[in-house]
């Protein structure tokens, strides 16, 4: 129903559909990676510099900035300097939390059948 109404607007607004299409796919792109998944649930707690996202999520620097360089070329994540370093945050805080609120709804109601998925699910990464 929300593609449908997204879909719908961009059709009012004089928006090609493909492109629409296209920009949503990207947007899902960006959020199918589970490490960043995880940045994300930790800026949604607030600011954080990368040394503490890396000593969160375990994971090297270079891991985690090019992590955040891809959120932030993706209008998802913004820094501003704090000295030498930079403090990261969610860009579109609420709009983003209920994107991540309504797909964790929707794992709920699909269970493990994505997990399962042929195409997409944990056994296709590997």
């Amino acid at each position: 129903m929300a593609m449908n109404s997204m879909m719908d607007s961009a059709a009012e607004a004089g928006v090609n559909e493909a492109a629409a299409l296209s920009a949503a796919a990207c947007m899902f792109r960006s959020l199918g990676d589970p490490t960043r998944l995880a940045i994300l649930r930790h800026l949604a707690l607030g600011e954080h510099k990368v040394v503490e996202l890396t000593a969160h999520l375990g994971l090297a620097q270079s891991t985690v900035s090019a992590h955040l360089a891809c959120l932030r070329d993706c209008g998802l994540v913004t820094s501003r300097p704090q000295g030498r370093a930079s403090m990261w945050s969610l860009a579109t805080g609420a709009e983003l939390l209920d994107v991540l609120a309504a797909a964790e709804r929707l794992l709920a109601t699909t269970g493990d059948a994505v997990a399962l998925c042929p195409a997409y699910g944990e056994e296709a990464s590997r």
